[in-house]
């Protein structure tokens, strides 16, 4: 019994997961600009939810975003001029995947440079330990044998 309904959850949430948040009134009549605004709608982020894009997320600012991109679409935009749109309102932290520029350059290099300089120091740190480890003269190796012949 309890088997037969976990089964029946399971097939529940699967036929339930892979669809889109979207409302059907949401939706534009012409299907070439309905492709358009999915593709674009794909690219943004939730604000709410941070990890989903607006496409498959259920939260009312992702809602407003989507009939934002199809009202843009519908008024004419090209899809450069959507996301020029959207970005300006809500920056760039909107796009699921944001663009290189000289701007965020040093956010993405930041990890690398930390790896470089963390090596650099292991190997100064390596070979200060190398050359502070040096054989004795002869004669610290004498002062040494008759410091310890002493102690015995």
């Amino acid at each position: 019994m309890i088997v037969r309904l976990a089964t029946a959850f399971l097939m529940l949430l699967s036929v339930t997961a892979g669809q889109a948040a979207m409302a059907p009134n949401e939706m534009l009549d012409d299907p070439a600009l309905e492709a358009r605004a999915r593709a674009l709608s794909a690219e943004l982020r939730c604000m709410v939810c941070q990890n989903q894009s607006i496409d498959d997320s259920d939260a009312e600012l992702a809602r407003d975003l989507r009939v934002l991109v199809r009202e843009r679409i519908v008024a004419g935009d090209s899809d450069e001029a959507v996301m020029d749109y959207v970005v300006s309102r809500y920056g760039e932290f909107v796009l699921l995947r944001p663009t290189f520029t000289a701007r965020n350059a040093l956010l993405w290099a930041t990890p690398v440079l930390l790896l470089g300089i963390g090596g650099a120091v292991l190997v100064m740190s390596a070979r200060r330990r190398r050359t502070a480890g040096a054989a004795l003269s002869d004669a610290e190796a004498r002062k040494l044998d008759a410091i310890l012949k002493r102690s015995d």
